[in-house]
């Protein structure tokens, strides 16, 4: 479309009762290549905008940017298990649940703590946005006692990724990765007790002194111990092995659960997004992984008799970010979904990216 300039002074509106109509839209429908001075009216935010250059900036003083966020970490991986030839049971623990930083409503944070502040963007500031992977699984093998070696190489799970939300004016908000779950061996080689993290991996059975991982204060629970007969549940963001349930996005949904060791049944407790091993006695089954994108830990390797069953991975984290739309920028990177609910606009990251306010 052509641009018309107005000379100065050509428009006297006196006398008139009309009105002017301005150019108005969607901040989706603001001009992809504006200039300094382009001024328009914007219908998401029910006020006049200009564009100063660099960015788009109401005429009028709106209210503080204020960021209401879930922060999950990765889930740990499932403690790995060994088939001891003498015929022993040795089972993984399970992996802990991601670290669980809740800031909506007043919904509760992690290990049954209070729910966190809210905090205020600023304008302009580009935020980062991290999103913490699963942990590994633990391997498995087989042990001969009579060479007291292991064939391949085990080893606990391994800690999820951290997740956290960082920039200007702000505290950075870390969420830690969940512990692995403990190796299930009856000679303490390294690695059986279960990973400290956002939430404790569970302890692996027959390792004689080790005991699980700690969760982190404002985070998690601890990992659960062993018994002769399966490994120790990975702590959850509520709980051995429970999770957490948040309506941050306009619905409830539960997030960070810690996974079963090796040698659980199959029935996990409900709501729990964490693996569970799912095998017992000389079930040839493997673990289950931990839930995409909630954190949830890996299930643990079943070492019993004459079969040693793969542990599992943890499930990835996921960032969740709740901004009122009237002071919504609409610019990201790393492509979130973008949802509304009532006056929010809420920004679900499952993997890494920014937010500009």
């Amino acid at each position: 479309m052509a641009t018309t300039k107005v000379p100065n002074n050509l428009i006297d509106l006196t006398g008139d009762s009309g009105a002017i109509v301005w150019a108005s839209g969607t901040t989706a429908q603001r001009p992809t290549s504006p200039v300094a001075g382009d001024f328009r009216y914007n219908t998401d935010n029910s006020v006049f905008e200009y564009y100063n250059g660099t960015a788009w900036r109401g005429t009028v003083k709106l209210p503080p940017i204020t960021l209401s966020y879930l922060v999950i970490a990765g889930g740990g991986g499932g403690g790995g298990g060994n088939y001891n030839v003498s015929g022993t049971d040795q089972y993984g623990g399970g992996g802990g649940a991601g670290g669980y930083r809740n800031s909506y409503a007043s919904e509760t944070s992690g290990r049954n703590s209070a729910t966190e502040p809210t905090v205020i963007l600023t304008e302009g500031s580009t935020y980062t946005i991290t999103v913490g992977g699963g942990g590994a699984a633990g391997g498995i093998g087989t042990f001969n006692s009579s060479t007291t070696s292991v064939n391949p190489p085990t080893s606990s799970g391994y800690n999820g990724g951290d997740s956290s939300i960082s920039g200007t004016g702000i505290t950075t908000i870390t969420s830690s990765g969940g512990g692995g779950g403990g190796l299930g061996n009856l000679y303490n080689v390294p690695f059986n007790a279960g990973q400290s993290g956002g939430s404790g991996g569970g302890a692996g059975n027959q390792t004689g002194v080790s005991g699980p991982g700690a969760g982190i204060a404002g985070q998690g629970f601890d990992g659960g111990g062993a018994s002769p007969y399966k490994g120790g549940l990975g702590g959850g963001a509520g709980g051995i092995p429970t999770g957490l349930s948040s309506s941050i996005t306009g619905s409830s949904v539960a997030r960070a659960g810690g996974a079963g060791g090796g040698g659980s049944t199959i029935g996990m407790p409900s709501g729990v997004d964490g693996g569970g091993n799912g095998a017992y006695a000389n079930t040839n089954t493997n673990a289950t992984a931990g839930t995409a994108n909630t954190g949830g830990g890996g299930g643990g390797s079943n070492g019993k008799s004459p079969q040693t069953n793969a542990a599992a991975a943890g499930g990835s984290g996921v960032v969740i970010l709740r901004i009122p739309t009237v002071r919504y920028s609409g610019t990201t990177t790393g492509s979130p979904s973008v949802s509304t609910d009532g006056s929010d606009t809420i920004l679900t990251y499952t993997g890494s990216g920014t937010y500009t306010a």
